[in-house]
């Protein structure tokens, strides 16, 4: 009886060991590769339980995310001008095609970015090889890692990784033509400034030169309006004048007469010489009529 016992119990933990060497689970993150006497027979990219028969069959499981590989030390690279940079990037890949990444790479990740890295290098070199230090810095960074990009992936396809973006994280001039750079970019801005302050000159002058201008126009319509404004008035004080004396002349005289003597004796240090015997004075020696002096 006890020999039976132990006999069952022998056999569940073998049945055990079997069940746990024939399931495994793949990670949603994850593909495995189905390998049989170490022949790749199946690549399963499922999510969930699976069946293997052990002992002649086994299974490898890849990471499918993103990965990121960065480089070690800034590269050299020289533009078209012949001046060295100095680039620090980094690049986004992952693997697509399991199956053809074991083949070429033995899914050997350090295989893989050292191909990466390669062809980035290469990509990177053939590119600023074709443009300026101002192309490089600002002017096209964004189509070098666009283009880069597109060139790297089409390679690294070969061996079922897709490369998913190539940046340029820093580009710096080596230390040996920093200082020509900066003084040169010293003078470009100093130019420049000389431009624009030259500009603004020429733009104030115009400016003061056009209100001057307004200004002068203003001042003869306004002088024109006041002259023409005057004329009005004298012709219609001339009119009023005539109208009066038409109504009543001796009145009228008299009331120029009035006018002259308070123009004439306006202070008391005014001093006149005039005949006794003229006209000037008729309103004077007979206040109530208009006949010269000694008149009846």
């Amino acid at each position: 009886m006890k020999r039976t016992t132990a006999f069952i119990l022998i056999g569940a933990v073998i049945a055990a060991l079997l069940l746990s060497m024939s399931v495994y689970t793949v990670d949603q993150r994850k593909s495995a590769v189905k390998f049989q006497l170490g022949e790749v027979i199946e690549v399963q990219n499922q999510p969930g339980l699976h069946f293997i028969a052990p002992f002649y069959q086994n299974v490898r499981l890849y990471d499918m995310r993103i990965q990121t590989l960065e480089a070690r030390d800034p590269e050299r690279f020289l533009t078209s001008e012949n001046r060295n940079v100095l680039v620090d990037s980094f690049v986004k890949w992952r693997v697509v095609d399991v199956r053809l990444y074991y083949v070429s790479v033995h899914g050997d990740p350090l295989q893989a970015e050292s191909r990466l890295a390669q062809t980035v290098n290469d990509a990177l070199r053939a590119e600023f090889a074709k443009r300026t230090v101002h192309d490089v810095v600002s002017g096209e960074r964004d189509k070098i890692m666009s283009v880069v990009a597109e060139k790297v992936d089409q390679d690294v396809r070969r061996i079922g990784v897709s490369v998913v973006d190539v940046r340029l994280k820093r580009v710096d001039f080596v230390p040996e033509i920093s200082s020509d750079v900066f003084r040169r970019m010293e003078s470009e801005r100093k130019r420049a400034a000389n431009e624009l302050r030259a500009t603004g000159q020429a733009e104030g002058e115009k400016i003061k030169a056009d209100a001057d201008r307004q200004r002068q126009v203003i001042v003869a319509e306004a002088y024109a309006t006041a002259q023409k404004t005057k004329g009005e008035g004298d012709a219609t004080a001339s009119r009023i004048y005539a109208e009066a004396f038409q109504k009543n002349p001796e009145f009228f005289s008299f009331y120029r007469s009035m006018e002259a003597y308070r123009n004439s004796l306006r202070s008391k240090g005014d001093v006149m010489i005039v005949d006794p015997s003229s006209d000037f004075f008729k309103y004077l020696k007979a206040p109530g009529r208009g006949g010269k002096a000694g008149s009846p």
